[in-house]
């Protein structure tokens, strides 16, 4: 089994980082062939998705459409001042799993994995998991 810590820094408070590739390279390097891996992000104010890579502008509309429905500002009682950010947050989910094969993962043509912050800037991590990593 392996476990990989991979520390992402996010600029803005909103923003979607493509982290594709270094899903990918903790994959090969833990030797799994053929198997899931679970990609985990251990914050309450950020999550974890697949979606379209090939054109930057499907993440900002994205971005932009999640500002519209739930809005920095809008009332809320929680005290820290960031509840979109956990609204956003648990609409995303803070985990995603992944098919494995031939040692790569297995996504459609324009499909990438986002790291989504919704309270940058920030350091964070990304988890990935990788049962029976280790060798084919």
């Amino acid at each position: 089994m392996a476990v990989e810590h991979v520390e992402v820094r996010t600029r803005k408070r909103c923003e979607m980082l493509d982290v594709t590739g270094e899903v990918e390279r903790t994959v090969r390097a833990s030797g799994l062939r053929e198997g899931v891996c679970t990609v985990f992000v251990p914050h309450t104010t950020a999550a974890v998705t697949v979606n379209e890579n090939a054109d930057p502008t499907v993440s900002r509309d994205i971005l932009k459409e999640l500002e519209t429905i739930v809005p920095f500002e809008d009332g809320y009682e929680h005290r820290e001042g960031n509840s979109a950010a956990h609204l956003k947050a648990s609409l995303f989910g803070p985990s995603v799993q992944l098919i494995v094969s031939g040692g790569r993962l297995l996504l459609g043509t324009w499909q990438g994995v986002y790291f989504c912050e919704f309270d940058g800037p920030r350091t964070r991590k990304l988890i990935v998991h990788i049962p029976g990593g280790g060798g084919p």
